[in-house]
Order: C-alpha cells, then structure tokens, then sequence
C-alpha cells in the first residue's frame, strides 16, 4: 500500500519552502487601498502593478520552462529560488512609490516564475500518473497556503508600522524558503530528458486537440482566477468601509480574510487534484469552471451585503477558481511527452499569465471607466463580470476534452 502523500518527506520540504518563498507575493494587494490613496493612483496605475508582476512572471515562467528542457528542471528551480531571494530583498527595502513599486514588482515577477512550472516538471518526474494529481494539487496547495501566510502577516505589519514594515518583513522571509528548498533537492537528479527523439513541438500543437485545449482552458483560468485575486482585497475593504469600518482597520480585517480564502484554495488544490485521480480530469474541470463562471457574475454586486455572507461566497469563490489549477497541470503533464513538456509548459503560461496580467488592468478600466467610486456596489458589479469571461471559457475548454485526459 503506498503511503499518504502528506507523509512524501521529499514533497512536504518542497511545499514548506514554497510557502515561505511566497511570503511577499501578496503584500502588495494586501496594501493596495493604502497605496493608492497615499500615492493618488488611478484604479488602472494599481492595476498596472499588478499587471508588471504578472508579465514578468509570465516572461520567467516560459523561459524558465524552456531551460528545465535543456538543463534540467532541478537545477533550473534552485537558481529561480536564488534569485527570487534577491528580488524580494530589493523589493522589501527600496519599493516606496509607483515607479520603484512598478519596476521592482515586475523584476520579482521575473524571478518568481522559476519556481513553479520546473517544480511542476519536478512533479511529473517523480511521481507516477496514478497520484500525480494529487502531488501536483499538494505543490500548488503550497503556493496558496504561502498567499495566505503573506496576507497574514502583511495585515498584521501593516498594523504595526504600515506598508514599509509589511514590505520589508515579508521580503526577508523567501531567504528562509530557498535555504530549505536546497537542502530538499540537494540529491535529487537533476534529468535532461533527449529532445532528438519524438515528435517536434509545432506537431504536438498542431495534431493534439487536448493539448490545446487544456492550454486554452488554462489561459482562461488564469484570466479569472489572478485578476480576482488581485482586486478581492481592495474589494472586502471597500465593503468594509461602506459599513463605517476605518481605512486602516479595514485593510487589516480584508487581508486576513483573504488569507482564509487562500487556506481554502489550499484544501480546494490538494482535494480537487486527488479527485480527479479518481473521477477524471474532465469531469472535475468542467464543473469547476461552471461554478466559477457563476461566482464571477453575482460577486462584485455583494459590495454591500452582511459581511458574513460576502466572506463565506469568497471562500466558495477562492475554492472554485484555484481548484482546477492542479488538475489542469496534471492533466498537461500526461498529454506531452517528457522531453517536450517544458516547451509546452513555456507556451502556456505565456498565455495564461499574460492573460492574468490583462486581466487586473481590464477591471479597473471598468471601474475608473464608470467614474463611480470604488465603494459603490454598481462599479464593482460589472468589474467581476469581467473576469466570468475565463470562467466561461474554462468550462468550454473543458467540456471539449477528449476521453484520453482521463484515462489516469
């Protein structure tokens, strides 16, 4: 009998140093209604920090995908952790207006993108088809819980000393997270799989409909579920606000609920991987891009209802949009060959994380487009609507997968 993937110590050390490498991914959404009065942006230049991060992640993310083909995954994802390192240094002590923030948000989106498709790769090298989904849901788990853990403890620094000490306490932090990800791969091989073998890359894209559908469903997740991420936080607190709640206090009270609907995508990432080892691949995205969908669509008009019932949609909302993130990197890893997946991999998180850097920038084009403030329920209605777009197109996707995606 094999043993629970929980008790992998190998894949719990990668998880706990991903956590801790991801701990200043969002401080910057965590102070965004702070910054944004005090540095009098417009919705749409907050949004464009946002956006930097997300193009440059999605530039690191295809290249470093790229090079785990020629050079290995492992030693591709040490190097990525080395330099995020650094970036999250030069971030923590030196972001203190919109240009700094703009240019050094969207260098740490560069670095950060080298720890994630590799460790995908590192996934599909190590563990079979059969638990795949669930190893891959338990290393994207780890990314939500690290989103979590950063809005924690950027609430809590932001109450202590505003968004200076939020930014430099959580940007010493990913030092810790890459000194525990060297020792966890220290002896793991680091493969070079032959790429003069098989088929090329433009014939696995142009011959295989699940491959591309999965790219395209993934581009529309992305679309969705990174755009809602970054405007959630401002969003609770401009509910909070509308309820009387101070701007201080209600950043503080959005950022932990927020890290409650990361906790949440963690549960949603390691059960709805695990699922679809069991249910199959298909069947599991198509439902959980319909739900997303739906959220998307009645979300933003909740600006105004009882805080109770916003939080408890949100949780529902963040389990949904995260929850086939893993499946659809599952189910990617065994439609590619091995020697191709980081090609593969590279391509689509061009498309999808532009998508997520899009995304951010459309919504708040709606809101500063409406000229209504952003405590207004009929400004942020048709913002969320926007993002239903991805939902939608996920459960396209989805439903056009041929039986082979779930053949686990």
């Amino acid at each position: 009998m094999k043993k629970p993937l929980w008790r992998d110590g190998w894949l719990m050390a990668i998880c706990i140093g991903r956590i801790l490498m991801y701990m200043n991914y969002m401080v910057y959404a965590a102070c965004l209604p702070i910054l944004k009065s005090e540095w009098g942006m417009s919705a749409t230049q907050a949004g464009s920090i946002v956006s930097g991060f997300m193009i440059g992640y999605a530039a690191s993310l295809a290249i470093a995908s790229w090079l785990s083909d020629l050079f290995g995954a492992r030693r591709i994802f040490v190097l990525s952790a080395i330099t995020s390192t650094v970036t999250a240094l030069l971030f923590g002590f030196f972001a203190r207006d919109y240009l700094t923030t703009l240019l050094l948000h969207s260098l740490l989106g560069i670095a950060q993108g080298g720890i994630y498709t590799p460790g995908i790769v590192l996934m599909a090298e190590r563990f079979p088809v059969d638990c795949r989904g669930g190893a891959v849901g338990w290393f994207i788990a780890s990314t939500s819980l690290g989103y979590a853990c950063s809005l924690a403890v950027s609430g809590i620094l932001i109450a202590l000393g505003g968004h200076v000490l939020a930014f430099v306490g959580t940007g010493i932090l990913p030092s810790v997270g890459a000194l525990i990800l060297w020792i966890a791969l220290r002896r793991t091989p680091n493969i070079i799989h032959d790429r003069s073998s098989g088929v090329s890359l433009m014939t696995v894209l142009r011959n295989e409909r699940n491959v591309r559908s999965l790219m395209a469903g993934y581009t529309c997740h992305c679309w969705e579920l990174l755009g809602m991420w970054a405007w959630t936080p401002a969003f609770l607190a401009a509910s909070l606000a509308l309820s009387g709640a101070a701007s201080t206090q209600s950043v503080e009270i959005a950022a932990y609920c927020v890290a409650a609907m990361h906790i949440v995508g963690a549960v949603a990432s390691s059960t709805m991987g695990h699922l679809s080892d069991i249910l199959g691949r298909r069947a599991v995205l198509t439902g959980l891009g319909a739900a997303g969908a739906l959220l998307s669509m009645i979300f933003g008009w909740l600006v105004a209802a009882p805080m109770p019932i916003l939080v408890v949609l949100m949780l529902i909302y963040g389990f949904v949009a995260i929850g086939d993130s893993p499946v659809l990197s599952a189910a990617i890893t065994e439609a590619v060959a091995p020697n191709r997946l980081g090609s593969v991999l590279a391509i689509r998180s061009l498309l999808g994380f532009g998508a997520g850097a899009i995304a951010p920038v459309a919504f708040g084009a709606v809101l500063d487009y409406l000229r209504i403030g952003d405590n207004v329920a009929s400004a942020w209605g048709p913002a969320f609507m926007v993002f239903a777009i991805g939902g939608f197109g996920a459960t396209w996707y989805a439903w056009r997968l041929r039986p082979s995606v779930d053949a686990v």
